[in-house]
């Protein structure tokens, strides 16, 4: 079951949706089915035993956000 990455086309609402075969493809806020899907980033692990470091909030536009820097709320 994967996670997507969505935007409306009519609301510009952007979210994540658990796909299932049985999912009906709308956005949650205004129920519009014109949906773009967007590029996602994915987590990478390190084994343990490796380099220790702090995780913390990436620089500002390296989250991956389509909207550019400065657009998402982690920083």
């Amino acid at each position: 079951m994967p996670l997507f990455e969505y935007q409306c086309r009519d609301c510009d609402h952007h979210f994540e949706l658990l796909v299932r075969e049985s999912t009906k493809l709308e956005c949650p806020k205004c129920a519009s089915p014109q949906l773009a899907k967007q590029l996602s980033v994915f987590a990478v692990s390190v084994p343990s035993g490796g380099a220790s470091r702090e995780a913390g909030p990436a620089p500002c536009g390296s989250c991956g956000d389509p909207r550019g820097p400065g657009s998402c709320s982690v920083n």
